[in-house]
Parts: structure tokens; sequence; C-alpha cells
């Protein structure tokens, strides 16, 4: 299927590895260029440079950490126009309240969920100047099934999701698109570190991981690669009809007995 987006210029946030990095391919294969924006610049060049090999399309990286208002700044000073935002970069720590001190909770939010904010306000009005442009936010399904072993993730996560319906509900009066996907269980490095997290929790050993995952649907995780296909279409003309809504990618679980 054509998606109609080659020559975008997307920026993905933490996109050295997972998530971010599937989509950073994703977009690749379609002929976008890319910013690549994480604190790691040696993941980044890593990052960058493979998928160089594979797609001939440009690719800019910019490392710094997104937790910090002026780093976001100097992100979008340094590469003030994009036609597509992903913002994905986020690692919320599992664990009860009485687990996570409220320090820990400003440490997770400034990147993900104030992070997500502050880009999208930097980004947006030069998008609405232009009538083009699409936002999605990487959120996560904790938000629509919050658990109390992931209480500020799932806190994080549900102010997103109302974060993107305000936002998509407005931003078409300048053509302009803002959607969500919440991915469930996705096998990336980050569901290794919750699921010991859990486990650890539960069991009170973290190598028994691997239980946290039983009983997904369909057998397994999802896949990086699909909420990166998913993140293309949203973004693209054949998602035109999208914004203010968040996709759950989760294989049905929040409906299993």
């Amino acid at each position: 299927m054509e998606m109609g987006i080659a020559g975008k210029r997307v920026l993905i946030t933490g996109g050295s590895k997972g998530i971010g990095l599937a989509c950073a391919g994703a977009f690749a294969a379609e002929g976008c260029d890319l910013v690549l924006a994480s604190r790691d610049g040696a993941a980044l060049e890593r990052a960058a440079e493979g998928i160089r090999a594979r797609h001939n399309v440009s690719i800019a990286t910019h490392a710094g950490d997104l937790g910090d208002a002026g780093a976001r700044e100097e992100l979008a000073a340094t590469h003030p126009k994009i036609d597509v935002l992903v913002n994905n970069a986020g690692a919320i720590p599992g664990g009860t309240l009485a687990d996570i001190d409220l320090a820990r909770w400003q440490e997770a939010w400034a990147l993900k969920v104030f992070g997500y904010i502050h880009l999208s306000r930097l980004y947006l009005p030069q998008m609405e100047a232009r009538g083009d442009g699409a936002i999605v936010n990487i959120i996560g399904m904790a938000g629509r099934a919050p658990r109390a072993d992931y209480i500020c993730g799932a806190s994080g996560n549900a102010a997103l999701i109302a974060f993107t319906a305000a936002l998509g509900g407005k931003s078409t009066d300048r053509n302009v698109r803002v959607v969500g996907i919440a991915p469930g269980a996705t096998m990336t490095d980050r569901i290794i570190t919750l699921s010991r997290s859990r486990a650890k929790t539960k069991f009170g050993d973290e190598n028994r991981w691997e239980e946290m995952l039983a009983g997904l649907p369909l057998g397994r995780a999802g896949k990086p690669e699909e909420i990166a296909d998913l993140a293309v279409f949203c973004a693209s003309p054949r998602g035109g009809y999208l914004s203010g809504t968040t996709i759950d990618v989760d294989g049905g679980a929040q409906f299993r007995g």
C-alpha cells in the first residue's frame, strides 16, 4: 500500500531502540527523511547507520536528555521544520505508590508526559501555519487498564490519552492531526524491565519475569514493527480521518476474562 508520505521529515524521540527504532525503519522504508533523538548519541549513530544501509534517506541524529525543557527547546531550534512528530521517548518505572517516591514520579513524567506535551507545543504552531502535519503519540495500554504495580506509568499514560483527545479534537481546524497508539505488551527491552519489576513484587524473584508474560493473546507479545507500521499509517494520508483517538494494540487482552 502506497502511504503517500515520501519526502516528509519525521522526528522520532527515543529513536535509538525498541518501538522508536522500529518506527524509524518503517518511515524510512516509505522514503521519509528522519531526525532521531535520544540521550545516547552512540546508540543513535548505530541506529542511523543501520537504516542508511537499507534505505536511501537523510538521517540526522540529536543527542540530549528530553526530560529537560531546555534540551527540548534546543532540539526544536536545531530541527525546526518537521512534518511528522512521533513522541515515543519515555521510561516510567514499575512499582506501587509506596515503591516510587515523588522525585522519581517527577523525573519519569518530565520525560514522557511533559516531554510529549512540550514537544507538541513546540512543533504544532509551525504545522498549523503550514496547514499540514501529524503528531503520533506512542502511549501505552496501562492508560486504559491501570494497575497498582504500574501506577506511575498508568497515570501518565491516561493523562496522555486525554491530552491526545483534547489536542487532536481541535488541531484539525488547521489540517493537523494528532493520534495516539497504546501498545500492550511489546517485545522490547522495556517490557523485560517492567516484567522483572513485577516478578520481584509478586514472587520476590525478578528472574521469573517470563512468567509475567504468560497467557498473552495469540501466545506472544506484540512486535515493535507492528506498532511502527500503525504509526506510519496514522501519520499518512491513508489515515487522514484519524485525529484525537488513541488506538489500542493489545491483541484484545483488555477484553479477556
